[in-house]
């Protein structure tokens, strides 16, 4: 397997910053497709306890529960994914897979698009770790991006307050959004930011919503996505003209299929979450005591407001939350500037962060156990 072997060490260079990649990158990662293909299936759950007590309590139906995806593949670390509000896992780390699947398997947590409850989320995401950890001794780590970070933090908030651990390996946050603060500030008169009037109508508006707002919300996240779209020159350095279209395809389909009650139901969600300031204190903190990278873009502005509590306590107080964590902002010489989440354009920045984590997690497993 001479190929792949070159094209593992290309990536673990580009990753350093030690290869010129740019005009690499588009035929490794294409050659890498062609001898791993993509085997991107649904999961069948081994471990089912804690979803089905939430049904049973909640009474909830089948559109309330989340699609998990799986790619199998060998190693010793599988990785969770759970992306903001779009796109699906599997686009949004589209260009990063090469090296997610060279630790372990993938796992995708893809939303309902007509419904949506934490509590079921938790609960599968519960019985996915338990799995994991329990029959197949591997426990996961959690890649977490925009809202799928603000999902994360109320799991492990819920779990402090059960007094319950959860087994995870390691956790990496991508532009963290956590509670409807960071979107909107509290008493402005009009939103500041495009995403916050993407989500104003859903909080505005009771009872059904016109086509208006969803059309409208539709639209404005559509216009996030293809202004990196439309990074020509970018897109030739890390996609093929085909998997371009697909890629657009896929993300506009996603973005058409959430539904007004889908839409609704995750914005109210997250107005749900408290913001992390709030629960300052030694009776919830520290959440997690895995290590934890969190990764902010170095032009969050379209989405997180100035006085976005996420921002300011994950800049300042990190530790507190995570004790083993650090918090980088990844940054574009000589670029465009890197957009909130932006891990499909812009994932030549965010690989070097996260790769060098996947490393350390390794080495200091490998340490501990000798």
């Amino acid at each position: 397997m001479p190929t792949l072997r070159l094209l593992s060490s290309l990536q673990h260079l580009a990753a350093l910053g030690q290869a010129p990649v740019k005009p690499l990158r588009t035929w490794w990662r294409t050659a890498g497709h062609r001898f791993r293909p993509p085997r991107v299936v649904v999961h069948t759950p081994r471990v089912e306890r804690a979803q089905n007590a939430v049904r049973t309590e909640h009474g909830l139906g089948s559109d309330a529960a989340a699609t998990i995806l799986v790619e199998e593949h060998r190693g010793e670390i599988p990785t969770i994914v759970l992306g903001g509000f779009v796109p699906h896992g599997p686009e949004q780390v589209y260009l990063l897979r090469e090296n997610l699947i060279q630790q372990g398997s993938l796992y995708y947590i893809n939303y309902p698009p007509n419904d949506f409850s934490a509590e079921l989320i938790f609960a599968q995401l519960d019985d996915l770790i338990e799995e994991l950890s329990a029959m197949e001794g591997r426990a996961p780590v959690i890649l977490a991006v925009s809202f799928g970070a603000g999902l994360i933090l109320e799991w492990l908030k819920r779990a402090r307050r059960r007094g319950t651990t959860t087994p995870i390996r390691g956790l990496v946050l991508v532009s963290p959004v956590t509670c409807i603060e960071d979107l909107l500030p509290p008493g402005a008169a009009k939103p500041t930011t495009l995403l916050g009037r993407a989500i104003q109508p859903y909080l505005d508006r009771g009872g059904d919503l016109s086509d208006s707002p969803i059309e409208r919300s539709r639209a404005i996240f559509t216009k996030m996505f293809e202004a990196g779209a439309q990074n020509g020159a970018a897109l030739r350095g890390l996609l093929t003209p085909r998997e371009v279209a697909a890629l657009i395809t896929a993300v506009r389909r996603t973005i058409q299929s959430i539904t007004e009650i889908g839409a609704k139901a995750r914005v109210q969600c997250l107005r749900n979450f408290e913001p992390p300031n709030a629960y300052f204190s030694q009776a919830l903190l520290p959440l997690c005591a895995a290590p934890t990278l969190i990764l902010y873009a170095e032009k969050e502005s379209a989405v997180l407001t100035e006085q976005a509590p996420s921002f300011f306590v994950f800049q300042t107080a990190h530790r507190a939350y995570f004790p083993q964590s650090s918090c980088r902002t990844v940054t574009n010489p000589g670029g465009g500037p890197v957009q909130h989440a932006s891990l499909i354009f812009h994932s030549a920045n965010f690989l070097p962060f996260i790769h060098r984590f996947y490393r350390r997690l390794k080495k200091r497993e490998t340490d501990d156990s000798g």
